[in-house]
């Protein structure tokens, strides 16, 4: 009898680059069941370890620089990589670090959450690391996803409502030269339109959901990057990719919002789709 060798499946495989928190709602813990969530295998290099907890943001322990650009190569020479997605980075040295690691190696999917204040409000940038990132690292990638007051920081202005939504994506992405997700979630309208410009195909997109009032939002910048960089690793579309991710958002904080834990900003619910 001829023995036939059955062909192995692969994985969807997605590497996060940020912080760890240890209450489990935002970093690299928030990355991992986001790509869990959406059908990707996780893996991680650890930039820093954040001594936080819903309340806020205690310390940061920096990792040093050789040992994160080690984790990076450990993972994409051994298991490789489909898309990345890339958070919290506290100084330039750390940024420039990053970037020359990837760019020896061919990955086009790279989503950038410029993580500079956290819910709480505590600062997680050094000011210097902001020059950096925007002339270094933001045109290297494929997509950002800054929040409002992010945004702000990299235009250097104001954003005042929604209608100025548009105008300031344009500008992001020209200035940068790369594809943005502006989140609409700090404004104060009842509909939240976060605007999506496609740099690759000049389009811009409006994803709308009712505001949904909760206080259980740590983590959502975490959670919706990590989510792109998911559906980008299965090989859809930017456009498509982003408004998955944005689907997948409205229903984790919409089932979300109906627990509690901790005392401040209570995460997301990541794992909806498998239990209540």
């Amino acid at each position: 009898m001829e023995n036939i060798k059955k062909e192995k499946k692969h994985y969807k495989r997605a590497l996060t680059i940020a912080g760890s928190d240890p209450s489990g709602g935002a970093g690299i813990q928030a990355d991992l069941k986001t790509f869990s969530a959406c059908g990707c295998f996780g893996t991680t290099a650890i930039v820093a370890v954040v001594d936080e907890n819903t309340v806020g943001v205690t310390g940061v322990h920096p990792i040093p620089v050789d040992f994160v650009t080690g984790q990076i190569r450990s993972v994409l020479d051994d298991i490789g990589t489909d898309a990345i997605k890339i958070g919290m980075l506290h100084s330039s040295e750390l940024i420039m670090g990053i970037k020359n690691t990837l760019m020896q190696y061919d990955v086009e999917n790279i989503v950038l959450d410029p993580v500079m204040v956290a819910t709480s409000g505590d600062k997680l940038l050094q000011d210097e690391a902001i020059h950096t990132l925007k002339n270094e690292l933001i045109p290297f990638v494929r997509v950002i996803t800054p929040n409002i007051p992010e945004a702000e920081i990299l235009l250097g202005k104001k954003i005042e409502s929604q209608r100025d939504l548009p105008m300031m994506i344009r500008e992001l992405s020209v200035n940068h030269k790369v594809s943005v997700l502006l989140k609409a979630g700090h404004l104060t309208e009842e509909k939240l339109t976060d605007v999506f410009y496609n740099a690759e195909t000049d389009e811009i997109l409006e994803l709308t959901s009712d505001r949904i009032y909760t206080k259980n939002t740590h983590g959502t910048g975490c959670t919706f990057s990590s989510a792109i960089a998911a559906f980008l690793a299965h090989g859809l579309s930017l456009n498509d990719a982003v408004k998955e991710a944005k689907e997948y958002m409205k229903s984790a904080i919409l089932i979300g919002s109906e627990y509690e834990i901790g005392k401040g900003h209570g995460p997301v619910h990541h794992f909806f789709k498998f239990w209540e």
